[in-house]
């Protein structure tokens, strides 16, 4: 079992107990799934930066992403309907709670300047979205093997109904937020 997912049944269920006096264990919030998402803008000149995003996805997550298409057709963009554009993956399980160990703990710590992640990103429903710029931070990307430095998103998906609720309960998992 995955130490964050020992951590989450021993220390985050009791205090979140706690904290919103929940009567029933299966109303605490607890993680559904994490989607990763890179957009490779310039896949569509060259499909080269697009095996190598999905090379480098799929060494950060240990799961093979998906190749996203574009739904419609954009003129200004030169983009047509069912063009490559991107890739992601959807993680749950045991590699979800693998993937936020390392995300919060040997990730974030890595990015310069780092002051925390901002609390404001919740989406009104519990779900926490953050942004980075580079995928260098993760360790398994050798940076003399990176064709292009590519940015991605990253969706936390919990169960919470409120931003409140999710906000304590990633602040419990390890979540390095900053002071609003």
């Amino acid at each position: 079992m995955s130490t964050l997912k020992e951590k989450y049944k021993k220390e985050v269920c009791p205090a979140l107990i706690q904290r919103f006096s929940y009567r029933n264990i299966l109303e605490v919030p607890r993680l559904e799934k994490v989607v990763i998402n890179m957009g490779v803008g310039e896949g569509k000149e060259n499909p080269k930066l697009l095996d190598a995003a999905v090379h480098d996805l799929s060494l950060i997550t240990g799961q093979r992403p998906v190749i996203t298409k574009a739904k419609k057709s954009v003129a200004s963009f030169k983009v047509r309907d069912g063009m490559s554009i991107g890739c992601k993956v959807t993680l749950r399980g045991e590699r979800m709670y693998d993937f936020v160990n390392k995300l919060i703990n040997i990730t974030l710590p890595r990015v310069r300047d780092f002051r925390g992640v901002s609390p404001r990103s919740f989406d009104g429903r519990g779900n926490y979205s953050l942004g980075l710029k580079e995928q260098i931070i993760f360790p398994e990307i050798v940076y003399d093997q990176v064709e292009k430095i590519q940015g991605m998103d990253i969706t936390i998906v919990t169960t919470a109904k409120t931003d409140e609720e999710a906000l304590e309960l990633l602040r419990e998992l390890g979540m390095p937020f900053r002071a609003a």
